[in-house]
């Protein structure tokens, strides 16, 4: 699960990880206020309204509406009302985004930690993520952080860095002074970021994150290191142990049919193809997406209806299916073993004749419990459903109603 930046920044807080002061803003109004309340508290004089989407390339991005930047820096209190109407109610287009782009509900106003005359800041890129290769967590971190960072990947791969961490054993004193020594960092500097990079590795371990990406982590000119930027992913499977955190979900930034399919238990996911796909078992439905790429066709979705496929679940499978202009054609590919495939099949059936107007080919293969019965209640039903015993012969049905 995606969160925002001023959300991703109150837990590294909670961790004891060094951030940007700032606070969230829904109007113009509200901006100015927060300005001056963090004014009050901390001095500054300037400030940094950042568009709050699911998305990075903020600072390089573009509200269409406005031509304003997604991160704009307002050099005093009476520039903030203005900065924050630019980019609030648009749509900030970025690198990580459609043509479209997504609407800015939400801004952040930030203190600006680099403050008038900050001689000798340095930004760094630091993230902590899953090295799936080797079963370690991994921090990646680079002395060129910043807007260009791909850049830096590209041309300058030396200048990235990796510490390879047992989560088993957890972060080592002598590797958190090993990525200080690496980024050049010496003194107070030093001792600040070997602090910064234990407190980031207990919160990435500690709210079960997928991933933590601080781009930029900046030293200042006091030697003072900062998380001024925060992109968190957090495993939705564990959400159950931090119902703090599940609250943060913000269902405006995810795909409308995405959120209605897990309202109804299922697990979707919208694809780029033609062929929907309605599937039982993770591993059936890839194997199910192959053989549609393999017979000229392109999967349109990833669908697990689990274990527990009834008539009323294949029905709002179906409809969801169907939101999707691009389907072409629906493969509905089914094991029968916990659920009986003549259950399957009642819910094909039932679903076709409630929702009436279905005018793409449906093919469907359904195996194990029940498969024989479950085969002729359909080609018994009358309606355009096309039933197949083999894989093969689905593969077959794929290409001949895209042919």
């Amino acid at each position: 699960m995606n969160i925002h930046e001023y959300q991703g920044k109150s837990i590294l807080k909670s961790f004891g990880v060094a951030i940007q002061n700032g606070y969230v803003a829904d109007n113009p109004e509200k901006a100015h206020e927060v300005a001056l309340k963090l004014t009050e508290e901390t001095g500054t004089s300037w400030f940094v309204v950042k568009a709050q989407i699911h998305a990075g390339g903020r600072g390089k991005g573009t509200v269409t509406e406005t031509g304003s930047h997604g991160v704009v820096l307002a050099k005093g209190l009476d520039q903030v009302k203005d900065k924050a109407a630019g980019i609030l109610g648009g749509h900030l287009v970025t690198a990580q985004t459609n043509a479209t782009g997504k609407q800015v509900s939400k801004v952040l106003i930030a203190e600006d930690v680099y403050g008038p005359g900050d001689s000798d800041p340095s930004e760094i890129y630091m993230s902590v993520l899953l090295d799936r290769g080797n079963g370690c967590n991994i921090i990646m971190y680079s002395p060129q952080g910043g807007m260009d960072i791909e850049a830096v990947a590209e041309e300058t791969p030396e200048l990235i860095f990796k510490e390879s961490i047992d989560p088993a054993v957890g972060l080592q004193g002598f590797q958190a002074r090993r990525i200080a020594f690496n980024l050049g960092l010496s003194g107070k500097a030093f001792k600040e970021m070997t602090k910064f990079v234990a407190a980031l590795y207990r919160a990435y371990v500690g709210c079960d994150a997928t991933m933590f990406e601080i781009n930029p982590v900046l030293k200042t000119s006091t030697d003072t290191v900062i998380a001024v930027d925060a992109k968190v992913s957090l495993d939705a499977n564990a959400l159950y142990r931090h119902p703090d955190y599940a609250a943060m979900r913000d269902t405006s930034e995810e795909d409308a049919t995405e959120v209605e399919a897990d309202a109804a238990g299922l697990n979707y996911v919208k694809l780029e193809g033609n062929v929907g796909c309605m599937v039982n078992g993770a591993g059936l439905a890839m194997a199910t997406m192959d053989i549609i790429k393999l017979s000229g066709g392109e999967p349109a979705n990833f669908l697990d209806v689990g274990g527990t496929a009834d008539a009323a679940r294949v029905e709002t499978a179906f409809r969801i299916i169907l939101k999707d202009p691009s389907v072409k054609a629906i493969l509905v590919n089914i094991f029968g073993g916990i659920v009986r495939c003549d259950r399957v099949a009642q819910g094909v059936v039932d679903a076709y004749r409630n929702m009436g107007n279905i005018d793409v080919p449906i093919i469907v293969r359904l195996q194990g419990t029940n498969a024989e019965q479950a085969k002729k209640l359909i080609d018994e039903s009358g309606l355009e459903v096309r039933s197949v015993i083999l894989l093969q012969e689905a593969a077959d049905a794929v290409a001949d109603v895209l042919a």
